[in-house]
């Protein structure tokens, strides 16, 4: 199986050959630079989730299966800050898209107001904050902020599974 993913983001590429490995016997994935269509920091769920269906739908040339991922910022009520991070996974066979989200976290107060104040990026300010360059192609923020207890990758495949979850059923999802 040839796949496409909509990013050169090692992280992405990496979470996706992990989840589909599992999946089929043989997996060849290949990131693709993509425009998202997207601020460089989505906010709300319907920037996030386009972001995601744009990559996956501009990776999909000479390839079995294409792969979107995007995250965004979603408001959370109830919440310290009032906004959940989530990463948001399309799948694109070329007729169906499909999607999957990860499991969402607080970002500290301190980024959300620097994100919403300062039209700053996430992945800018937590750069700064832990001082490792490019902290999302790495281990991510998730890593710091739960204390190595989770990576980026490892979040970023749960958004991969979950848009997997239609292809892994297809008769009961009624897709071909």
């Amino acid at each position: 199986m040839k796949v496409k993913v909509g990013s050169q983001n090692p992280v992405k590429i990496k979470a996706t050959k992990n989840v589909l490995e599992k999946i089929y016997t043989k997996v060849q994935v290949e990131g693709v630079k993509v425009d998202p269509g997207v601020p460089s920091q989505p906010i709300g769920l319907e920037q996030t989730i386009k972001g995601a269906i744009n990559r996956a739908r501009r990776a999909y040339q000479d390839c079995d299966l294409s792969i979107g991922i995007e995250s965004g910022l979603l408001e959370a009520p109830y919440t310290l800050t009032g906004y959940i991070d989530l990463q948001w996974c399309a799948t694109y066979n070329g007729k169906t898209i499909t999607l999957g989200v990860s499991a969402g976290f607080e970002y500290p107060p301190k980024v959300i107001k620097e994100v919403l104040e300062g039209g700053k990026e996430v992945g800018d300010i937590m750069d700064k904050i832990t001082g490792i360059q490019n902290l999302g192609e790495k281990t991510g923020a998730i890593y710091h902020l739960t204390k190595g207890l989770l990576d980026r990758t490892e979040n970023t495949e749960q958004c991969i599974l979950m848009a997997m979850i239609p292809r892994l059923n297809p008769k009961l999802y009624k897709i071909g």
